[in-house]
């Protein structure tokens, strides 16, 4: 049974930090991609990073881009968000998603359809 497991949140006050953390098990971590992606209330999914498998490229929304920092440790089958500067709209749960798709991956990164699990999510909120 594949498991993701998300860890890290908070409250933080704006300007803080914050380091998300996604432990993987029950799959071979090396053959997926693995996405943050976030959802405040009322609101869409949206995607924050993606980290590759093949060589670790990333990539980042515009919004979070200076400011977040996506990371992979392979061997601890766990992805990394951290989180600086961090401002209220930011707030949102925040989850982490694979997949074992990779052809165009910065072109479809930010569709939540297009992974294959998902995990429970945590609860990020930036107080002003």
């Amino acid at each position: 049974e594949v498991q993701l497991v998300e860890s890290g949140g908070g409250l933080v006050q704006a300007g803080g930090s914050l380091r998300l953390s996604c432990a993987a098990s029950g799959l071979t971590f090396d053959d997926y991609a693995i996405a943050w992606f976030r959802q405040a209330p009322g609101k869409e999914r949206e995607g924050v990073s993606c980290i590759r498998n093949s060589d670790g490229d990333k990539i980042y929304r515009e919004s979070v881009k200076g400011r977040f920092t996506v990371s992979r440790d392979n061997a601890k089958k766990t992805v990394y968000l951290q989180m600086n500067k961090l401002k209220p709209e930011d707030t949102a749960v925040y989850y982490c998603a694979v997949t074992r798709r990779w052809l165009s991956i910065w072109v479809w990164w930010t569709r939540p359809t297009d992974y294959d699990y998902w995990g429970q999510g945590t609860q990020v909120t930036v107080s002003s």
